[in-house]
């Protein structure tokens, strides 16, 4: 079966130097633990037109978290999630260019029906959907499911198990049994194939395992962004692991965005929203399972992180005006990662403003080209 970056109409192998993706959208609050009342409703409405939006300006990939339930706090942040297979064959049908992900729990979803149900949205899309592979740390979502979690390295052996059962679904003709350390199947089929070319894969990991596992896997990896010269450092790193496996691999990272006309507004929102208005008890909740309260940060990197997780999940900010941001995502591409996700306090305001400033000036700057030249 051809490989996904064979095929001509995967946006994320287009020939912009700097890739763009919109994150978790489906969402309630999307990134910004915020209880500030524009916070975004992941409304089936709004992540239609959100779409929409997104695939007429140019923008690579939507990207969603799969979440079963909320962070709490005043605002239950991210309580209301759309499923992401569901949301993204939906969206897929309604769009023309953009690729869509899901995000699969491959502890929480047999290989059997995952293979089976993504194959259904690459027939529904014609090959525009890709798909996150997550091999899970919420632990309270997983006493949710009753299912035991797995040690850290081992949930990266699980999820190894759980892809090549998948791929041979996609790629045999007769039937196969699987006998791994975890998983054993017997007579295993699965038709029809993906459509021409099986789906983009991708796979979030910061951890020695998780690279490994991405590096040996996936077509992309994202990783956590803390500060640019560490950033670049970790590109080279995942290049390397990857190509001990004889293997290439590009590498995301995700950020949230606050563009106003002016710096000092763009600042002073900033502020407003995570500091005044921010829900604490669900960020720290948040950051509680991230592992975070367990590291020993100096008061000011607990601050900083601390508005960070309020701002949009602990990811790199870009705040500023659209010169700013512009410049700021260009840093980004000067350090080797292929792009970023971004995200809103609310996308539908926001985006367009995004659209219309930013996205030109990194056109000028040669990271990408107009939709009309394309």
């Amino acid at each position: 079966m051809p490989g996904a970056s064979e095929n001509p109409r995967t946006t994320m192998f287009s020939r912009n130097k700097l890739k763009l993706g919109i994150f978790s959208p489906n969402c309630s609050g999307g990134m910004a633990v915020t209880k500030a009342p524009e916070r975004w409703d992941a409304s089936w409405e709004n992540n239609l037109k959100l779409a929409q939006m997104a695939d007429d300006a140019g923008i690579e990939f939507l990207l969603p978290i799969a979440r079963w339930k909320g962070y709490g706090g005043e605002t239950d942040f991210e309580g209301s999630t759309l499923e992401t297979i569901t949301w993204a064959c939906g969206l897929l049908a309604k769009t023309k260019r953009i690729t869509v992900f899901g995000t699969v729990h491959a502890p929480l979803v047999h290989p059997i029906f995952a293979a089976k149900q993504m194959v259904t949205v690459s027939h529904v899309s014609e090959g525009r959907f890709g798909l996150n592979i997550v091999c899970g740390w919420n632990q309270d979502e997983f006493e949710m499911f009753g299912i035991a979690q797995r040690e850290h390295d081992t949930r990266y052996e699980y999820g190894q198990e759980w892809w090549e059962v998948v791929q041979k679904i996609w790629q045999e003709n007769a039937p196969f049994d699987y006998d791994g350390r975890f998983i054993k199947l017997k007579g295993v089929i699965g038709k029809p194939k993906p459509y021409k070319w099986r789906p983009v894969v991708m796979n979030a990991g910061s951890s020695g395992a998780g690279r490994s596992f991405a590096a040996k896997n996936c077509d992309f990896l994202f990783t956590v962004l803390i500060d640019l010269e560490k950033g670049k450092q970790d590109v080279q790193s995942i290049k390397g692991i990857a190509a001990s496996f004889g293997r290439s691999i590009d590498v995301f990272t995700t950020s949230y965005v606050v563009l106003r006309p002016n710096r000092k507004e763009a600042q002073e929102y900033h502020e407003h929203y995570t500091m005044k208005m921010g829900d604490y008890a669900a960020v720290d909740h948040l950051m509680e399972l991230q592992g975070l309260h367990a590291q020993s940060f100096p008061p000011e990197a607990f601050k900083l992180f601390r508005q960070r997780f309020l701002g949009g999940h602990g990811v790199y900010p870009l705040i500023g005006d659209a010169d700013d941001v512009a410049a700021e995502l260009a840093k980004i591409s000067a350090a080797g990662f292929i792009g970023t996700t971004i995200t809103f306090v609310n996308y539908l305001d926001e985006f367009p403003y995004f659209r219309d400033e930013v996205l030109p000036r990194l056109e000028r700057m040669g990271l990408r080209q107009s939709v009309k030249t394309r």
